[in-house]
C-alpha cells in the first residue's frame, strides 16, 4: 500500500501534498544523498550500516547536521512513519537527504532537510527471485571513480541512461562499468560473480557504492567459509563465470539466469539468501 503519509524535517504530510518548491538543491543540482531501507516484522534492518554510509555521505558533500542521522534516528522515525500509515511491519523506505537554502553552484547554507517515505510491502522475509535475470552490459556511459562514487547521491543520470537502455533491449537489469573499462555494479544493485567456486565483487576502489547489501553478503560468506574476494573486474568473465547474483538493501540477493547465450547456476545465491534471513 503506498504512504498515505510522508515525513518532511520531522513534520507529517500527506503523501500527495506538495512540499518542496522549485528552488531545493536537490531538484536543482541533484545536491543530495539517499538510503534505501528495508523493515521486516517491524525491524528496520541493517540500520547502523545505513547510518553508517549516510553520515560518510554527508560528511563527503559537506552538509551540517550529519551526528544527528545515526542509527536510533533512522529507527525512530521509521517506526513513527510505520505506526502513522498503520502498516504491517513490512515496508520499504527511502531516505532522501539535501542541502536546505538557495544559492546556484555555491550554496548559501549547508544545513541539511530530509523526506522520508515508504511503501508497505507483503512479505516478511528477502524472497529469492524464482525466475533469473537477464542482463546485459550498459557500456554507453562508464562510471567514474572519485570520492562519491561509493555513495548513493541524488546525481543519479548514469543509472537513468542505464534504466532506459534496460527497457529498450528487453532486459532485467544491466551492469554498468566503471571509467576503466571494468565492471563496476548493477543499475541498483552491487554485483558478485562466481567462478572455479570462488566469489568475486568489484571492490570499492572500483567506483561502486558500498552497498550495505553488499557488506551484509560479504559477513555471510565469511561467517560460511566460503572464498569472497574483492577484485578489479574484467566484464569478460561473464562469458565463463558459473553464477552471477546482485544484492541490494531492499530486495537482498537477485540470481542471474543470463547474460546473451550464457546462463548460469544459482547455488551460492540460493544458500546465502536462505542464510540471509537468519542473520
Amino acid at each position: 500500500m503506498p504512504s498515505q503519509f510522508l515525513l518532511f524535517n520531522d513534520e507529517f504530510h500527506p503523501a500527495d501534498e506538495p512540499i518542496l518548491t522549485a528552488t531545493n538543491r536537490g531538484f536543482k543540482f541533484g545536491d543530495g544523498i539517499f538510503e534505501s531501507m528495508r523493515m521486516i516484522n517491524n525491524k528496520l534492518q541493517f540500520a547502523d550500516l545505513h547510518a553508517d554510509r549516510l553520515m560518510d555521505g554527508m560528511k563527503a558533500l559537506k552538509m551540517d547536521g550529519y551526528a544527528l542521522m545515526d542509527d536510533y534516528f533512522i529507527r525512530q522515525k521509521t517506526t513513527d512513519l510505520a505506526r502513522k500509515n498503520k502498516w504491517n511491519g513490512n515496508v520499504r523506505f527511502r531516505l532522501a537527504v539535501f542541502r536546505g537554502g538557495s544559492g546556484t553552484y555555491t550554496p548559501e547554507s549547508s544545513k541539511a532537510g530530509y523526506v522520508l517515505e515508504g511503501i508497505s510491502l507483503k512479505s516478511n522475509k528477502y524472497d529469492l527471485n524464482t525466475k533469473g535475470l537477464i542482463i546485459d552490459v550498459f557500456d554507453e556511459l562508464p562510471k567514474p571513480i572519485n570520492r562519491l562514487s561509493n555513495f548513493k547521491t541524488s546525481n543519479a543520470l548514469l543509472y537513468v541512461m542505464a534504466g532506459i537502455f534496460k527497457v529498450q533491449n528487453g532486459l532485467d537489469e544491466a551492469m554498468i562499468l566503471n571509467q576503466n573499462g571494468f565492471l563496476c555494479e548493477s543499475i541498483s544493485a552491487n554485483v558478485f560473480v562466481v567462478y572455479n567456486k570462488q566469489i568475486y565483487t568489484p571492490s570499492l576502489s572500483e567506483g561502486c557504492v558500498g552497498g550495505v547489501m553488499r557488506t551484509a553478503v560479504m559477513r555471510l560468506a565469511k561467517a560460511h567459509n566460503i572464498p569472497l574476494i574483492e577484485a578489479q573486474i574484467n566484464p569478460e568473465i561473464l562469458k565463463e563465470a558459473d553464477e552471477v547474483f546482485i544484492t541490494n538493501a531492499t530486495q537482498g540477493i537477485q540470481w542471474v539466469m543470463g547474460y546473451g547465450r550464457k546462463r548460469y547456476f544459482n547455488e551460492f545465491s540460493k544458500f546465502l539468501s536462505e542464510k540471509l534471513n537468519t542473520f
